[in-house]
């Protein structure tokens, strides 16, 4: 990634935690003891912390990913509509996907499913579908899709479940809309908690593919930006961080005095 990028890159971070400061409105809640022993403005911080964390996806991490992606992608969008109409053929097919990887007789296997979907994506009566929209909608110059649904970086166990149905569910719709499209559909996770040690991958085995179902920090950024971008991504992270701490520090220092 060029200087010119990282900075490009580092302003949009900064941007995002602008607008984030300026929408943000602390919990009126009266909590006496914690105000006395670790003050209102250490206590605002903390309550905002944990209102960033909920939306850091939204906030930063999607356009974040988006300006990382518009060199390499002839088209990067967040949170797009993904297309509404399945085959009742399709639809079976990914109840019996979901069943056989339920109790285990199958193994994950992206390419084989999406093959299979592909075989009966028009067959049947095509009936319209309420889907989750996408986080991070991805298209190269030679048309083929990259949808991607970002995730905590702690999913519980029984949730891949409901994000396998999705990733299937996606890549029905876009084939009813065109049999002929190469479409991806995978999990994004931006970082991994348990670093240096690998992320434990073996809680999504039996239901994700994890060749293909599934990009996690590393694979994720330098995916979408390129390789080297997850390394340049942290410093510019860095650098924003130090170039709003004079602003962080005055915007949380008018709680202190909050009647």
């Amino acid at each position: 990634m060029s200087s010119q990028r990282q900075t490009m890159i580092k302003e949009k971070i900064k941007d995002c935690m602008r607008a984030k400061f300026q929408s943000y409105s602390p919990e009126t809640r009266y909590m006496p003891f914690h105000h006395r022993l670790l003050g209102k403005d250490r206590m605002a911080l903390y309550s905002f912390i944990q209102s960033l964390n909920t939306t850091f996806g939204v906030s930063i991490y999607e356009p974040v990913a988006v300006a990382l992606a518009q060199e390499r992608f002839r088209i990067a969008k967040t949170q797009v509509k993904p297309a509404n109409r399945i085959s009742t053929e399709a639809h079976q097919q990914i109840q019996t996907i979901m069943d056989d990887l339920t109790v285990s007789d199958r193994e994950p296997n992206k390419s084989a499913e999406i093959a299979e979907i592909r075989e009966v994506c028009l067959t049947g009566t095509l009936n319209q579908v309420k889907l989750t929209q996408v986080d991070i909608w991805l298209e190269d110059h030679e048309g083929k899709l990259f949808l991607i649904d970002l995730k905590t970086v702690k999913p519980n166990k029984g949730d891949f479940q409901k994000f396998k149905r999705t990733l299937l569910e996606w890549a029905a719709a876009e084939l009813a809309k065109d049999p002929e499209v190469v479409v991806n559909t995978m999990i994004g996770i931006p970082y991994n908690p348990y670093e240096p040690k690998p992320y434990e991958r073996w809680t999504m085995r039996g239901m994700l593919d994890l060749q293909d179902d599934i990009l996690i920090a590393e694979e994720l950024w330098n995916f979408i930006g390129g390789e080297g971008t997850y390394a340049v991504l942290l410093d510019a992270f860095e650098m924003a961080g130090i170039e709003l701490r004079e602003e962080i520090d005055s915007y949380f220092e008018r709680f202190r005095y909050e009647s």
